[in-house]
């Protein structure tokens, strides 16, 4: 051992051994933890202190900094909301619905809409207007399945459900017969 090392600290340029203790805190250490508290509990004093004064005064009001009573943007509200409720996949699935032309492509977003979509089954539900539109779509489905989860993420629609035109709204008049479902007995 030299004389410039003390059984404490390792000779420079050999390392430490890590079952050695770490040292305990100096005063100049003890000091500066002792001063950082203090001020944090000063700051903390008078953050409580200016509240007691904005109550007094009719309540909180805005200074000139931000703090996070400030208004916040509607896009930043909106996306909070969406993140706190679970709400991230029927918005982005209300997303595709409102961009089906650029998605399906025009010429089929013509003839077709979403309509509905099932998030416990992970179904979207599409309207035709022509039953030639709906086998196309359903001839189709496999590839915008593939397209609108590669748009949404994985596994968020799971089933395209094709339908074809509605048929016409059943009236309810003085010419039926109990019993009878009408004009829709043929579109069933």
């Amino acid at each position: 051992m030299t004389e410039n090392t003390s059984p404490d600290r390792p000779e420079p340029g050999k390392a430490a051994n890590p079952a050695e203790k770490t040292p305990e805190p100096s005063g100049v250490d003890l000091a500066r933890v002792a001063l950082r508290a203090a001020k944090e509990a000063a700051r903390a004093r008078g953050d409580a202190a200016q509240q007691k004064k904005q109550a007094r005064r009719g309540g909180l009001r805005s200074g000139a900094r931000a703090d996070g009573r400030d208004p916040m943007a509607l896009g930043s509200a909106i996306n909070r909301l969406i993140n706190e409720r679970g709400w991230e996949t029927p918005a982005a699935v209300g997303g595709v619905m409102g961009r089906w032309p650029q998605i399906v492509g025009e010429d089929l977003a013509k003839h077709c809409e979403p309509e509905k979509y099932d998030e416990d089954e992970r179904v979207l539900t599409v309207r035709c207007d022509s039953t030639a539109w709906a086998t196309n779509l359903r001839l189709l489905a496999p590839q915008l399945v593939a397209r609108l989860n590669e748009d949404l993420g994985h596994g968020t629609v799971r089933l395209l459900k094709v339908q074809g035109p509605a048929g016409p709204v059943r009236r309810f008049g003085p010419l039926r017969a109990p019993g009878s479902t009408g004009p829709g007995d043929t579109y069933g």
